[in-house]
């Protein structure tokens, strides 16, 4: 299946508060950034990895974009994957979240179907969550922008554009609980949210 946005997965963090690169952690059988791409690829046909350190990624066998400016984070990694993607946009999803449910993707993509904003942006305890949503071609020059004046922020960003944000009550109809917003930033993350002690499963 292909559609008009490319899927994008984010690997460019620093990583400073994981012991390995966190797309890499294994839960189930799998590791988050593989099952991340087979999700993006099942809904979007085409995916690309957004990372700094392609050697770590090289086995995927996937697209891989480097920063193009330099790096802010993920407004950096976004920036890159829109200037090669092609189509109208890019569906991004960040390597450290482990419980992206694919029917959540298929709703992000529909309602951005409606009106085609510049990006959909799914709202979740009231706050937007930048790295599961979409962002078009046209927001280029705004990355920009927003770069070369060392801006960091994706949500400060997001407040200064014509961003669609998908209300939580929406969201809920294809995840009720919000856990594919749940990110793994440190070991107290994972042993909270996959509910082993890390140690014993690394």
């Amino acid at each position: 299946m292909s559609c008009e946005i490319i899927g994008a997965v984010l690997a460019g963090g620093e990583n400073s508060r994981f012991p390995k690169l966190k797309g890499f952690i294994e839960i189930s059988g799998s590791t988050i950034i593989s099952r991340n791409i087979s999700i993006l690829r099942e809904v979007c046909g085409e995916v690309m990895i957004s990372t700094n350190m392609p050697e770590a990624y090289l086995y995927l066998g996937e697209k891989m974009i480097g920063d193009v400016l330099k790096s802010r984070g993920p407004m950096s990694g976004i920036h890159a994957c829109l200037l090669n993607a092609d189509g109208e946009g890019v569906f991004v999803a960040a390597c450290d979240m482990p419980f992206i449910k694919k029917e959540l993707i298929e709703l992000v993509l529909d309602e951005y179907r409606k009106e085609r904003p510049v990006a959909a942006i799914p709202l979740w305890d009231e706050k937007p969550e930048p790295l599961l949503g979409i962002y078009r071609k046209e927001l280029i020059p705004l990355f920009e922008k927003a770069i070369f004046d060392s801006q960091t922020s994706i949500a400060d960003f997001l407040k200064g554009i014509d961003a669609y944000f998908i209300p939580a009550n929406t969201i809920r109809k294809e995840d009720a609980t919000g856990r594919s917003f749940v990110n793994i930033n440190t070991i107290e993350d994972f042993e909270k949210n996959i509910g082993v002690s890390f140690y014993l499963n690394s």
